[in-house]
């Protein structure tokens, strides 16, 4: 378990339209030698058969292509691509993929440039929400069916809500300037973190920036906005001209507030995010970086969030990006760690959770697992 380390970057002037709040996250220091760009798929869905009888579908704006160079120097940003995707799916089930990481070929590096790697933002992380425990009962206990202990958990799906259908995020992101050398922004609604977005370069954050309306966002994200506050209050900063003889003492006590911003930030926005310890799996490796994907402890009446990230060998943050769980996703995945903590045993589950079997199997019914017991149970 580890936390998530957001050194080298700082965050700029919050800017609020209605209940949607950005915080954008500035480098001091760009990362040159890896980049990122977009690689925009026609209609936004993609449908992929896994067999003869079997095929997935997910709600699929764009991908990442990630450039990077072994030396150190700087790597180019190629072949970003716009364009107004009006793609009518508002929201779209998301089923589990085969393959979401994939080598670029020499032949698409543009340019004859370095070796890409193509990955489908979000969906590494989403991908491994989805397969939590997927074997199912690892010992044939007598509660369990036939089919749970030979096919474990039902290929699953998740309801997940495009940016633009997010009440005032397409118009933030349009009006909202981007500041220099930003690289990020943290995304709230109603005050509530939606995501987290970091890149290496201010360069490909520009490009990047119009991408976030398309983007996977969580039912809860899309039930404040349409249900919460129609507006959330600016933080506005006073500076007592008392103290300020001098434009280099108004500079320090402009840079004494901005500090302080940035405390208040993360004490009271960003806390359940950043405080947080995650399980993390590395899921490539580039060079001196690692793709990897990371999934919370699934405590129940906070905030949970999945997410996937590129860092370097320090283990700085290179590129993020964060998806909210609601808290009937927080439930499920906490009922399938805890039974796979206890080898699936439903009594040493329950008593470890302190309740009965009865009320364990009512839950384990509730959160859509009816098929993994017998009817008896």
């Amino acid at each position: 378990m580890s936390r998530l380390d957001l050194d080298g970057l700082s965050t700029g002037p919050a800017q609020v339209w209605g209940a949607v709040r950005l915080v954008p996250l500035l480098r001091a220091e760009p990362i040159t030698d890896l980049r990122l760009h977009r690689e925009v798929y026609d209609g936004g869905v993609a449908t992929v058969a896994a067999d003869r009888r079997t095929s997935y579908t997910s709600y699929i704006p764009h991908g990442f292509v990630a450039n990077w160079t072994g030396d150190g120097t700087p790597a180019a940003a190629y072949g970003s691509q716009f364009g107004d995707r009006s793609d009518p799916v508002d929201c779209a089930p998301l089923h589990l993929p085969r393959k979401l990481v994939q080598r670029q070929p020499k032949s698409r590096a543009a340019g004859g440039g370095p070796v890409g790697l193509r990955f489908l933002p979000l969906h590494l992380a989403l991908d491994g929400y989805l397969a939590l425990h997927f074997g199912g009962p690892s010992i044939v206990w007598e509660e369990w069916t036939r089919r749970a202990v030979r096919d474990g958990l039902s290929p699953r799906a998740e309801t997940a809500y495009r940016g633009g259908q997010v009440r005032g995020l397409g118009d933030a992101l349009r009006i909202f300037e981007i500041h220099p050398g930003q690289c990020g922004v943290m995304v709230y609604v109603a005050d509530a973190l939606a995501a987290a977005f970091v890149v290496p370069h201010p360069d490909d954050y520009r490009a990047l920036h119009p991408s976030l309306v398309h983007d996977l966002y969580g039912e809860l994200m899309y039930q404040y906005g349409r249900y919460g506050p129609r507006s959330v209050p600016d933080f506005t900063v006073r500076i007592d001209p008392e103290y300020i003889a001098s434009v280099a003492d108004l500079r320090a006590a402009a840079a004494r507030r901005q500090r302080e911003w940035a405390e208040q930030h993360h004490d009271l926005m960003a806390g359940d995010l950043l405080d947080e310890s995650y399980a993390v799996r590395q899921v490539y490796r580039m060079g001196r970086f690692r793709l990897s994907r990371f999934r919370p402890p699934f405590a129940l009446q906070r905030a949970q969030h999945i997410g996937e990230m590129i860092t370097d060998g320090k283990g700085r943050v290179a590129y993020l990006k964060t998806f909210r769980l609601s808290d009937k996703q927080v439930r499920r995945g906490y009922v399938l760690d805890r039974l796979d903590a206890h080898e699936w045993h439903l009594g040493r589950t329950a008593a470890a959770m302190g309740i009965g079997v009865e009320e364990l199997a009512r839950r384990i019914r509730h959160l859509g697992f009816e098929d993994l017991l017998k009817d008896d149970v």
